[in-house]
């Protein structure tokens, strides 16, 4: 995380409660920043999101394997991050950072990205699992199997490398776990489907993609999209601190990804792949 992630804001620090009153003084805070990235793709904006700067070619990265059907590292040609600063220095006013990407002429590039609007849009889960592009590789080898203790020690590897949030306690985190249990990349921000592009799109520019028997590990809650990214990913799992949404267990259901939630203190929830969670 770069060092313009945080910004001191005015704070009124409220100390020594009792029931007769407390003491304040006035003192500074690191807050995270949220800033917007656009992501170019040929020349044309296709996203804007609201995120924590830094590692920003992960994120563009990421949501675009996400997006689409990036399958190796040789389908993104260039990549160039360029700076709001720097546009507005050439009076470009409404500039705002942005990732610009060329990729192979074989990408199918979306038009616009879209968006279940709500719970109530008229579309029911067995659509939407239908309409959930399918893994292009198996999620998981011959007898891959994680194990409660794995998981409770993925979460706290997490957790010790979650400098920001040390700093600011407001920002999502992810990673990912490489085949033979290690911590492999760990990233953070504002938004918690950013911070799971970031580490999808890190491990696509290490060429380590698709990414079958890694599992990712997130902080906050599980919700479709979260299952769709390690899907479209081929992640054998998903643990997270938090729960998921009814429809990220269906989904992880209908294509045998492991997902486990609630992964704190002594205890977990295995919601989807339980004969891949050993005992």
């Amino acid at each position: 995380m770069t060092s313009h992630a945080t910004d001191p804001r005015p704070v009124r620090r409220v100390s020594a409660v009792t029931a007769s009153g407390a003491s304040s003084q006035d003192d500074f805070d690191p807050v995270v920043v949220e800033a917007p990235l656009s992501i170019s793709v040929g020349g044309d904006i296709l996203a804007t999101t609201m995120r924590t700067p830094g590692h920003d070619e992960d994120l563009a990265v990421g949501w675009l394997a996400s997006e689409t059907d990036l399958a190796a590292r040789t389908d993104v040609m260039a990549i160039k991050r360029e700076g709001a600063a720097a546009s507005r220095s050439q009076g470009i006013e409404e500039a705002v950072d942005t990732v610009h990407l060329d990729v192979a002429a074989s990408v199918e590039i979306p038009k616009a990205r879209a968006y279940l609007t709500s719970s109530s849009c008229g579309i029911c889960s067995a659509e939407v699992i239908e309409a959930t592009p399918k893994p292009r590789v198996a999620l998981h080898s011959e007898g891959w199997q994680l194990t409660p203790q794995q998981a409770h020690a993925w979460v706290a590897a997490m957790r010790e490398e979650q400098k920001m949030f040390e700093l600011t306690g407001s920002l999502h985190a992810a990673a990912i776990i490489a085949p033979g249990g290690s911590l492999q990349v760990v990233r953070e921000d504002v938004g918690r489907h950013n911070a799971v592009d970031k580490v999808i799109g890190s491990a696509f520019l290490s060429e380590e993609y698709p990414l079958t028997d890694h599992v990712l590990v997130v902080s906050g809650r599980v919700s479709y999209e979260i299952v769709a990214k390690a899907l479209r990913a081929c992640m054998a799992g998903i643990v997270a601190v938090s729960g998921p949404t009814t429809l990220a267990v269906d989904l992880a259901r209908a294509h045998g990804l492991v997902l486990v939630g609630f992964t704190r203190e002594d205890r977990l929830n295995v919601y989807a792949g339980g004969g891949r969670v050993a005992q």
